[in-house]
């Protein structure tokens, strides 16, 4: 076991646990109720919780390389990401799902530097960002606004979700994009009567 992580995991049971643990009492009596679906990329650089200060219970996460959401499939294969969305819609009954990209994302650098060694399945992952790519040649400007458009990409594959188009067209859930820029530690915000991702609070 990491020894960064072990100590870790000390720092939590003595300082964080003993903070919030009527709260974790309280939702594991009353189960969890989160009002937000958060699907993120896996990068490292990247935390939901302390992105947005929430407490536990508040964001049900979804995390994959590229914040990818991949197309609706009724079939029976394993589909982790579907299934997560699926749950925290139907089951949680959750009013917002935030897709979260960041800059200099590592998937949307690999659609124009792919991997040199074999990599099948992020190969095949990457296919939903591919509607991303620019045809220019790459740069940190093309980079930057590719990750933004694959945000735009992922919340339009959302909606081809039927319990997703079902309750955002009754108003009942709604759809944000963020694009995180971790340099900044700022987050903008996706207008959808613009196109334009504006600055957050």
């Amino acid at each position: 076991m990491p020894e960064q992580l072990l100590a870790g995991l000390k720092r939590f049971r003595r300082d964080s646990f003993p903070r919030f643990k009527e709260h974790y009492e309280r939702l594991v009596q009353e189960g969890q109720k989160p009002s937000t679906l958060f699907v993120g990329c896996s990068d490292s650089r990247l935390i939901p919780e302390l992105l947005t200060d929430s407490p536990p219970g508040e964001l049900f996460i979804v995390r994959n390389m590229g914040n990818l959401i991949p197309p609706f499939e009724p079939d029976f294969g394993y589909h982790g990401t579907s299934a997560g969305i699926e749950f925290a819609v139907l089951s949680l009954n959750v009013k917002d799902i935030v897709v979260c990209g960041h800059s200099h994302c590592g998937a949307i650098q690999a659609l124009y530097e792919p991997p040199q060694q074999e990599t099948p399945h992020v190969t095949k992952w990457l296919e939903l960002a591919r509607e991303a790519r620019l045809p220019e040649p790459l740069s940190e400007d093309v980079l930057r606004r590719s990750e933004a458009r694959s945000i735009v990409l992922q919340l339009e594959r959302l909606m081809g979700y039927p319990m997703v188009r079902e309750r955002v067209e009754a108003g009942s859930l709604c759809l944000h994009g963020w694009y995180y820029v971790i340099e900044e530690g700022s987050v903008r915000i996706l207008d959808v009567e613009s196109g334009r991702f504006v600055p957050g609070p």
